[in-house]
């Protein structure tokens, strides 16, 4: 009997106006336990951080994927979302050197794929490989905020991520969207329609 591999998979940045979306695939290794998984959102930053280094170490594959603001902005944030899932498990097939068995994806619906598929809600909560995936996408997204932090310091992104926050607003309405901004988001497209009034 082979070995059954099944992927956890989530995302991060659905939310945001800005930046990619971000999924999470991971296959755990049951010979190589790691212990502490749960949703990245009940985690602080720096345990998703050290969650994340183990799950680099000592997962049995792992992948990442994302949509960026223009895929967003053209197929919308759900399409999007589906196609950086399908990227993370693309990507880990190529680490796994196959495609996993069965893919858990967090959520209600799945993306489209060549191998099994089951949506569960709350999955982040309920499946450890889930919650690898889901703190992955969030490491890898948080690092990009930070990076785009250091590019735009006058948005604000180390401290809201991207999400709509009043100082996110603010800042929006002082200058203008960045080329990162997801402008088919409302508050974007406000202020972009504000601007050429």
């Amino acid at each position: 009997m082979s070995l059954i591999w099944v992927c956890g998979v989530d995302e991060a940045g659905r939310g945001p106006l800005v930046g990619a979306v971000v999924a999470g695939a991971v296959v755990l290794d049951p010979n190589n336990p790691i212990e502490g998984l749960k949703d990245s959102k009940k985690l602080t930053a720096a345990r998703r951080e050290y969650l994340y280094e183990q799950i680099m170490e000592k997962a049995k594959a792992w992948g990442v994927g994302e949509a960026s603001p223009a895929e967003i902005d053209e197929i919308n944030i759900l399409q999007a979302t589906m196609l950086a899932m399908r990227r993370a498990i693309e990507d880990l097939t190529t680490r796994l050197g196959a495609w996993p068995d069965k893919a858990l994806i967090d959520g209600n619906r799945c993306p489209e794929l060549p191998i099994a598929a089951e949506a569960i809600v709350k999955g982040d909560s309920k499946e450890p490989a889930i919650s690898a995936a889901s703190i992955v996408a969030k490491v890898t997204r948080d690092r990009q905020m930070m990076s785009l932090h250091d590019l735009h310091p006058e948005y604000g992104f180390a401290q809201h991520m991207g999400y709509p926050t009043e100082a996110h607003f603010v800042a929006l309405k002082q200058f203008g969207a960045c080329d990162q901004h997801r402008r088919s988001f409302s508050p974007v497209r406000k202020v972009l329609e504000n601007q050429n009034h």
